[in-house]
């Protein structure tokens, strides 16, 4: 078992990636399939950099992983209120929102507790 597995904010953000994956499959059927990409790009980098961070010798490089993985989900909720703008979506977005927001502040205490 890798140590990233027992983190929640991994754990967390392995879920939004499904989600967001989901959702992906929503602008497909619009025919929007470089926006479903660059979505599920941005939902799987979250999980992937706090992952890849994990696997770092030391704390400084962890927490630019950290860093990076913030950034990523910053990303997806402008690519979420920009498709819902655009009604590109249907499916409601609060829900992913009431997800990000603790996950990114997660993400921050999670960086800032790291020794």
């Amino acid at each position: 078992m890798f140590r990233f597995e027992d983190l929640q904010i991994w754990q967390r953000a392995a879920d939004l990636a499904v989600v967001l994956d989901e959702l992906s499959e929503e602008l497909e059927l619009r025919r929007r399939y470089r926006f479903a990409e660059q979505l599920r790009a941005a939902g799987l980098s979250i999980s992937n950099n706090i992952a890849e961070g994990s696997g770092s010798n030391s704390t400084p490089g962890f927490r630019k992983f950290l860093y990076i993985a913030r950034k990523s989900l910053f990303e997806c909720a402008s690519m979420l209120l920009v498709f819902e703008r655009r009604q590109l979506i249907e499916t409601d977005v609060t829900a992913i929102f009431n997800d990000l927001d603790p996950l990114s502040r997660m993400i921050v205490s999670f960086s800032e507790k790291l020794q």
